[in-house]
């Protein structure tokens, strides 16, 4: 009988502050899933709905509070991976619902996560190397349409110049 061997790999939610905006969300924090790396760094595993300046992959320095809350403090490094939001327009020809995102993003193979069901935010991690000059005339394209409204969270030099 062969044991297997489980990996020490230990998870823990990062914590970001900043300031809500105008006609947006009203959170001021937002709690990201990371891989802690030491005691005082982590690599962000998820993709933030609302921090912007970080990616899934980016490695964040931490600070845990007496309550055991770890607020992020920095970030160390960037994965050269990019965040990108979109919203559905609700009256627009492709409906409200985050399906129709998926389907037309998944043509450029990125995963995303929907925010809730009452709010269709998709949130997309764009890999470094991905083709983001055809995501952007996507996007540019789905906009233009009124298929949605979208944001980049975080992007790269990579991206900004495709």
């Amino acid at each position: 009988m062969m044991a297997v061997m489980e990996n020490a790999v230990e998870k823990i939610k990062v914590w970001f502050r900043f300031v809500p905006r105008q006609g947006w969300l009203p959170q001021d924090t937002e709690g990201l899933w990371a891989t802690k790396l030491d005691g005082s760094t982590a690599r962000v595993r998820n993709v933030p709905f609302l921090q912007d300046g970080v990616a899934e992959g980016d490695v964040v320095r931490y600070r845990t509070d007496p309550d055991g809350r770890h607020w992020a403090v920095g970030r160390v490094s960037a994965s050269g991976n990019c965040t990108i939001r979109v919203v559905p327009v609700p009256t627009g020809p492709l409906g409200s619902g985050p399906q129709a995102v998926h389907q037309r993003i998944s043509a450029f193979g990125l995963g995303g996560e929907v925010f809730s069901e009452d709010l269709p935010l998709v949130a997309f991690t764009a890999p470094a190397g991905a083709d983001f000059a055809g995501l952007k005339a996507l996007l540019n394209r789905g906009r233009e349409e009124g298929w949605w409204h979208y944001e980049v969270g975080c992007g790269t030099d990579e991206w900004w110049s495709a």
